[in-house]
C-alpha cells in the first residue's frame, strides 16, 4: 500500500515540476465586536461568520487570535484551488461576508498568496 502512495506522489511532483500547480491563499479577518460583554457572545459572533464561510466559499476557518479578548477576533481563512482569478474572486465575497457581519466591525482584511 505504501507504494502505492509513494508512486501517486511521485506523478504529482511531476506534474508539478511540468508546470501544473495550485494556488493558494491565506487571509487573516481582524474583527472588533464592540457590543460583546463575554467570550460567549464574541464566540457567537465568530461562530456565525465561521459557518457562512464555510457554506459559501469552502474555505478552512479557524479563529488564530485575540482568543481571551471579549471584543477583538482574528480568523485565518486558507483557500486552494488551481485558479487565481477564482480564488480572488473568493477573498473579494470573503470581504464582503466579513463586512457584513452583524455586530462586527472589519479592522483588518490581510490577504497573502502562499
Amino acid at each position: 500500500m505504501t507504494g502505492e502512495i509513494d508512486d501517486r506522489l511521485s506523478g504529482d511532483r511531476a506534474a508539478l515540476a511540468a508546470g501544473h500547480s495550485g494556488q493558494i491563499v491565506f487571509i487573516a479577518i481582524e474583527l472588533l465586536i464592540p457590543m460583546s460583554d463575554s467570550l460567549k457572545a464574541k464566540r457567537r459572533v465568530v461562530k456565525g461568520l465561521k459557518d457562512r464561510i464555510r457554506a459559501r466559499l469552502n474555505a478552512s476557518v479557524a479563529e488564530i487570535g485575540y482568543l481571551e479578548q471579549w471584543q477583538r477576533a482574528l480568523i485565518g481563512v486558507a483557500m486552494i484551488g488551481n485558479d487565481r482569478v477564482y480564488l480572488e474572486q473568493g477573498a473579494s465575497a470573503l470581504e464582503s461576508l466579513s463586512r457584513e457581519t452583524a455586530g462586527a466591525e472589519l479592522l483588518g482584511f490581510h490577504l497573502e498568496w502562499l
